[in-house]
């Protein structure tokens, strides 16, 4: 069953203190406006790359591949974990240039493994369901008393 996170930073105290994050924040007219959804044991978002978005000619930039990617692990731990995290290392393999034209891609991130306060996670990115790029991601999980009292860290809940 697929069902929608609902984006927490969009409540009036996020507002105040300037979130205008380029992966998730709807406001934000140069940002991706990433949505996320929970299908079981997987986060997933799925975006549509324009123009803007290009490396080489008419193909997706590594980089915004790579932000996808991290964004889509950092949903996975608000969610899963329900605690703030950070990136702590981030391996991308290219597989195949992801074009643009108009077609959706789609993110895929699952934990693989905990180990104390580090999250493993694998997460990949599909163009009309092929395979694209493949990360191996890693998350350092903030302690639930860090996560609210430094990062504002409130519940990530999910539409019904």
């Amino acid at each position: 069953m697929k069902r929608k996170i609902i984006n927490p930073y969009t409540t009036p105290v996020f507002q105040e203190k300037g979130y205008n994050c380029f992966a998730c924040a709807p406001h934000n007219p140069i940002g991706l406006h990433l949505e996320f959804y929970e299908e079981g044991d997987e986060i997933t978002c799925t975006w549509t790359p324009t123009q803007h978005f290009q490396g080489w000619l008419d193909t997706l930039h590594g980089g915004i591949q790579a932000t996808l990617i991290d964004e889509t692990c950092g949903w996975l731990i608000s969610r899963k974990r329900q605690l703030a995290g950070m990136t702590t290392q981030l391996n991308v393999k290219y597989k195949k240039p992801v074009p643009i034209d108009g077609t959706p891609v789609e993110i895929r991130a699952s934990i693989r493994e905990i180990k104390r306060n580090f999250v493993l996670i694998d997460c990949n990115l599909y163009h009309n369901g092929e395979l694209c790029s493949a990360a191996d991601v890693t998350f350092f999980c903030f302690s639930k008393e860090k996560s609210e009292k430094d990062f504002y860290f409130i519940p990530f809940e999910v539409e019904e």
